[in-house]
């Protein structure tokens, strides 16, 4: 199978083409300002390589900043109706009650509370009144707005208040973009109200994004089926994803920890992605990277939902180091290092500007950086191995030693030794693994829902049942499915043999 991965990272866009599990070309080009620019040029390169002579392309897989960037940079974003149904108790703490205020600006909510929602047992709180909603979507309506975030307290439970909410705002404005929480998130009404708002302004941007990639691949002459990556190492068909731009977040540093278990061939190892700005350390678990299970902040929100466990580090091929005292970062020249970088002609001093004068790798002119005082090299050198071996440290789940894959265009700067692990393990391609994990990258679905009422057996087989539906929904083959985790937690303080399960089926790409 001839795939294309595409990384498109805050300093560099990186492409691949694979037959297979062969690398025929490989290049990273600077991340431009309008995003798809680099990526054509990426694109543009992969494709008219000596290699990839008379080679029909099966598929493009793209992994993208656009949508974590939007919240961060609080641009781009919808305008959303949040309606939660959960009156009387729900009214103490109203959606988006602890976002930042930029963010709560920039988003502009029309908030509407009203009557229903179910108990933690699965009865009814108070039964949900179809006038109301329908009012409130009468009132969504004449406001302009299109895209919305239905939650209810208890939706993983039972899902029957947000899918008739949704069904009476629909029927009121047609056109409606509308994102149910229990499609996105898990027990905790905060933190799943959270997403789906996120969720539901972003959904505009999703389109248009989908839309300019594709204008982009035909420009090039690629007609083949284009796939975006999700947070949990696996890609979900263009149109598919563009519904739910939020399991795209982190898929920049999931694709690196996919790459670097398919360069390696080890499925249990730690990960340390370096790229121009920051530093992603995660852990892979049977060659996916380990899912993170507590709260995990998205541009200062609270969210709990289907997100790598990582721990993001300010230190990249492009942090800008205080030649005065030596401080790393936070600050990075980012997709301007040719620019700004001393090595290439600029002013900044950076880690790469260190990393060459070192002598640890060669680029740009290193005569530019030979006047640097030994002393700063040397203490830079030192305090950047103390980040990497306490931020390591801390990601470790055990005291034994395990490996540690140093992955990305900023890998120079991880040491050849590091407290707490058997060994830094250094590929060919590491540069552009993230690229690799795209175009490598399997279809998931998954289910985390609460079940009562029914035997584990039950329960167990009607995860399984929608996860598998989920996985071919996005595009995965059915005859290539299967299940490759499991998690059953019962939950003693509810009746009825109450349980949450969470199952995650994986898939090759359907194709035809």
């Amino acid at each position: 199978m001839k795939r294309i991965g595409i990384d498109v990272g805050g300093t560099n866009t990186d492409a691949v083409l694979v037959d297979g599990e062969r690398i025929l070309a490989a290049i990273k080009v600077p991340t431009t300002q309008d995003v798809l620019s680099g990526v054509k040029a990426a694109l543009s390169h992969v494709i008219n390589a000596p290699a990839a002579a008379g080679i029909a392309v099966d598929a493009v897989m793209i992994g993208t900043t656009h949508f974590t960037n939007a919240v961060v940079e609080r641009a781009r974003l919808e305008r959303v109706a949040a309606i939660r149904v959960a009156l009387p108790t729900g009214r103490s703490l109203p959606p988006m009650c602890d976002w930042p205020r930029d963010l709560y600006n920039a988003v502009d909510p029309m908030i509407v509370m009203v009557h229903g929602g179910h108990e933690y047992d699965g009865s009814p709180l108070v039964p949900m009144n179809p006038d109301e909603i329908r009012d409130a979507a009468m009132r969504i309506r004449d406001a302009g707005i299109t895209s919305i975030a239905i939650s209810a307290t208890f939706s993983p439970l039972t899902t029957e208040c947000e899918v008739r909410a949704a069904e009476i705002v629909r029927s009121v404005i047609p056109d409606a973009k509308i994102t149910l929480s229990h499609t996105l998130g898990r027990i905790g009404l905060l933190e799943r109200e959270n997403v789906a708002i996120l969720n539901a302004a972003l959904q505009s941007l999703g389109k248009t994004t989908v839309q300019a990639f594709a204008d982009a691949l035909s420009e090039i002459g690629v007609t083949a089926p284009f796939y975006l990556t999700q947070n949990d190492g696996t890609v979900a068909l263009a149109d598919v994803a563009a519904a739910n731009p939020v399991h795209s977040f982190a898929s920049g540093p999931t694709n690196s920890m996919r790459g670097a278990a398919f360069l390696t061939g080890l499925e249990n190892a730690m990960v340390v992605d370096v790229g121009g700005t920051t530093s992603d350390i995660g852990c892979l678990i049977g060659g996916f990277p380990r899912e993170a299970n507590n709260i995990v902040h998205i541009g200062g929100v609270r969210t709990l939902f289907r997100m790598p466990d990582l721990l993001p580090i300010a230190l990249g091929g492009g942090t800008i180091i205080n030649p005065e005292n030596g401080a790393i970062g936070p600050r990075s020249v980012g997709y301007r290092i040719l620019t700004e970088a001393k090595v290439f002609g600029g002013s900044t001093l950076t880690t790469s500007d260190i990393a060459v004068a070192a002598g640890i790798v060669e680029m740009g002119d290193r005569d530019r950086v030979k006047g640097l005082d030994a002393g700063l090299v040397r203490a830079t050198l030192a305090r950047i191995s103390e980040m990497v071996a306490d931020n390591f440290d801390r990601m470790k789940t055990s005291a034994e030693d395990v490996p540690l894959i140093a992955v990305g265009g900023g890998a120079f700067l991880i040491p050849d030794k590091v407290p707490g692990a058997s060994e830094v393990v250094r590929v060919e391609n590491a540069g552009v693994a993230n690229a690799l994990g795209a175009a490598m990258a399997q279809v998931s679905g998954e289910v985390d829902q609460v079940f009562s009422g029914m035997s584990r057996d039950a329960a167990l087989a009607a995860a399984e049942t929608g996860a598998r539906n989920a996985a071919v929904a996005s595009g995965a083959a059915v005859d290539s499915l299967k299940t490759l985790e499991i998690e059953d937690i019962p939950i003693a303080y509810l009746p009825g043999g109450a349980r949450r399960v969470r199952v995650r089926v994986i898939g090759d790409i359907a194709f035809g």
